[in-house]
């Protein structure tokens, strides 16, 4: 992570899977980071494209009313919603092992 940017860096098998790249965001863009309990329940709207295995997985991007969200989660794993502003994507859900940890060092750097 440069100073001024987040990176969600993707395995090979998640770009394939979301068919989508590496996610960079300007910390600048982040309004708001919550931790949500189930990643994967917490994936809003339709996917469009991406890979969705019901109660397993969820890869890609997801479309809503509010403008897309890019999701990466798996079965068990709770989340951090990244809320942005100013960029292509509306949000930003991420699966972690250890979500509050993630969240905390999100916020502080921001």
């Amino acid at each position: 992570m440069k100073s001024s940017e987040l990176t969600v860096e993707l395995t090979a098998a998640e770009k394939v899977a979301g068919l989508h790249g590496d996610v960079t965001i300007p910390l600048a863009a982040i309004t708001a980071v919550d931790v949500v309990p189930d990643a994967l329940a917490a994936a809003r709207g339709l996917r469009a494209p991406g890979l969705s295995l019901p109660g397993r997985a969820k890869i890609g991007t997801w479309r809503t009313k509010d403008g897309a969200e890019f999701v990466v989660a798996g079965r068990g794993q709770a989340g951090v919603r990244l809320t942005l502003t100013g960029h292509k994507l509306a949000s930003v859900l991420i699966g972690d092992d250890d979500a509050e940890a993630l969240a905390a060092r999100i916020r502080a750097a921001r």
